[in-house]
């Protein structure tokens, strides 16, 4: 990673268990606690959850907030906690980091899930203006409301985790809300992608529209030199929040092959 150590680390949770750890990395408008439906379902495992910088309880922290600082950050976090024999779960901008954080081979990583993952190749759909317009979604509690009841979910929430998904949309700063749709959504990571040598499941949601899975079939499995899909029925793009059981059964399923 092309980045300084001299920022603080972002704020991370480490609940110890049985291995490979787990470490969660939440989507643009998420934290930490956007996982918390799949680490209940997963009681003894080694989990870690992190706020990326600029969000949640990391909004406090200086930028950048680059792919490449939260790659870098993630990093420090895990080798901070102790941790030498992991898998990585990137949920949408969470799986683009996994993908730069993987494509550096660290020692330890034994696999990679990208769920609903924003693609190596950035789709066709990622225009300026697309980007432009994105950049506002969470601008007040109306358009985050709007963005989640008819974008980012295909499913009817519990008014609890639709009030949680409301206050993380707006709990980052300025800077890290504007810097996904900008410019990290529209970064083409495809030669990293490449440099992935370890196992990686593909996630996707049969009705996301954010992440389609044609577009994950076309812009993200062929990079993947060691990719199997896994599409998860009758959910949007909030999987870990639509679907948790059944993402935990794929994550399950998963991690013992990626010891191998």
């Amino acid at each position: 990673m092309n980045t300084t150590r001299q920022l603080p680390l972002p704020t991370y949770d480490h609940l110890p268990g049985s291995g490979p750890t787990l470490v969660f990395l939440h989507y643009w408008g998420g934290s930490a606690r956007t996982w918390d439906l799949v680490v209940d379902r997963l009681t003894g495992r080694d989990m870690i959850t992190v706020d990326f910088r600029g969000w949640s309880r990391s909004s406090g922290l200086a930028g950048p907030y680059s792919l490449r600082q939260l790659a870098a950050d993630t990093l420090d976090v895990i080798a901070e906690a102790g941790v030498t024999d992991y898998v990585l779960v990137g949920h949408s901008m969470g799986g683009k980091v996994a993908q730069l954080m993987a494509a550096t081979r660290p020692a330890g990583l034994r696999g990679i899930v990208l769920v609903g993952s924003a693609p190596a190749k950035p789709g066709a759909g990622i225009t300026p203006e697309y980007r432009e317009g994105l950049s506002h979604a969470y601008d007040s509690a109306e358009s985050v409301a709007g963005a989640r009841d008819h974008i980012l979910t295909a499913t009817e929430l519990p008014e609890s985790v639709k009030s949680r998904i409301a206050t993380d949309s707006r709990a980052g700063t300025d800077a890290a809300r504007t810097e996904w749709p900008l410019r990290g959504i529209a970064e083409d990571v495809c030669e990293h992608a490449r440099m992935i040598s370890v196992p990686a499941l593909v996630v996707a949601g049969e009705n996301d529209r954010v992440e389609p899975v044609d577009v994950l079939v076309d812009n993200l499995v062929p990079y993947l030199s060691r990719a199997d899909l896994a599409v998860i029925p009758n959910t949007g793009h909030l999987i870990p929040l639509e679907a948790p059981a059944d993402l935990v059964d794929a994550i399950t399923a998963f991690a013992p092959a990626a010891r191998r």
